[in-house]
């Protein structure tokens, strides 16, 4: 019979310098981050006994070479693919882990090395081709096959419904490019706004190169353990206080709410629930104080907000304008700068930053009183952090 179910936190994370090409390997810069987390959280290799990857192709970097590599005794691991939807289950995973006590001190570890041959977004990339290069829910037969295709469809789709203008949509890169101004460790904070957006070539209409995420080499680590010993360590811990997990079938698409993919969903939009609110004791989106989304390109901003009910069917568009997504507005999202302009960790430099706001080191990039941070994606997963009471 399993026993009392012990409430996780957050208590250390690490993310290593970021480069659009290096030398290393993913297990190098995936060893670099988890030293990185053990050193905030003031704990040592010998104290993790959890191990959940997001490092791509198990010929990259697999969990048990890692556990060796790095001298780790793991009792419970879990390997999953880079992509960024898999951020999300790996990190709730190690928070089950933790919480039905299989494990003590679970560390996830993410690293890829977009420059290198053979890794993911490389040329030899098992993973991007593992679906026939498809949009991952489309029908990849005809014209581009890359997932930003999928996204780019979606899109156009929804705008057609909506009556939206496409270039609305430049709101999202913008603001996240100010947000990585902002950060020291940031790939890119050269000036983006209307007219240098407008500048820039389509890469798939309507979304142009600054809407499709960077391609990064580097390296993130979260560690999580049991609130109670979370309180004698270095940092304050970050709560973990409700989760959702990845959803998937017939009716879903990954780059858009149910009801607007293409070939493989129904046409029709239904309401979507959202019991993480619930589980973390809130009552409702309004109670976040900010919002970390995968933001592989930007229309999942949109999506985001109107799957998780920031914003009403079709409005997401609008609801983005004025700065409504930056910091200083009603939302702050991505505040590091995301996948657009931070860099491509497939996701776990949101988790990072969500840690840091929550903690209230994020320096000139800090939300004022920020004590919920949420994670999301417009596949359904989700992650609320809280600040400890």
């Amino acid at each position: 019979m399993l026993g009392p179910v012990r409430q996780v936190a957050v208590v250390g994370v690490g993310r290593t310098a970021v480069a659009r090409a290096s030398a290393r390997s993913p297990l190098d810069l995936s060893a670099e981050a988890l030293r990185l987390a053990l050193d905030d959280a003031g704990l040592a290799p010998g104290d993790v006994d959890g191990l959940f990857t997001n490092v791509g192709d198990p010929l990259a970097a697999d969990y048990d070479r890692m556990a060796e590599a790095f001298g780790l005794g793991i009792r419970a691991a879990l390997q999953t693919w880079s992509h960024g939807r898999f951020v999300g289950p790996a990190l709730q995973a190690a928070i089950q882990a933790v919480a039905l006590g299989t494990a003590e001190v679970a560390a996830c570890v993410g690293g890829v090395a977009f420059s290198a041959l053979g890794t993911v977004g490389g040329s030899g990339d098992v993973e991007g081709s593992r679906q026939g290069g498809g949009s991952h829910g489309e029908s990849p037969q005809y014209g581009m096959t890359a997932p930003g295709g999928g996204a780019a469809m979606a899109f156009r789709r929804y705008c057609a419904r909506y009556r939206q203008d496409p270039g609305q949509i430049a709101a999202v890169p913008i603001a996240f490019r100010r947000h990585a101004r902002r950060n020291p460790g940031a790939q890119r904070t050269e000036p983006l706004g209307l007219a240098e957006y407008a500048a820039q070539p389509y890469v798939v209409e309507p979304l142009r190169r600054p809407d499709f995420a960077l391609l990064s080499d580097g390296g993130a680590g979260v560690l999580v353990t049991t609130l109670e010993r979370a309180r004698d360590l270095r940092q304050p811990p970050v709560v973990v206080a409700g989760i959702q997990g990845l959803h998937c079938g017939r009716d879903e698409f990954i780059f858009a709410p149910p009801g607007l993919g293409v070939f493989t969903q129904s046409d029709t939009r239904r309401p979507v629930r959202n019991p993480v609110y619930a589980m973390a004791g809130l009552a409702g989106p309004a109670d976040v104080d900010a919002l970390q989304l995968y933001d592989a390109f930007s229309p999942n901003v949109v999506f985001v907000l109107e799957r998780f009910g920031f914003a009403g069917e079709g409005e997401g568009l609008d609801w983005i304008q004025d700065g409504r997504i930056e910091l200083g507005g009603a939302l702050p999202t991505n505040t590091a700068g995301g996948l657009l302009s931070e860099a491509h960790l497939c996701g776990w430099g949101h988790m990072v930053e969500a840690a840091r706001q929550v903690r209230g080191e994020a320096g000139e990039r800090q939300v004022p009183g920020c004590e919920v941070v949420q994670w999301a994606t417009p596949f359904g997963d989700s992650i609320v952090f809280v600040k400890d009471r």
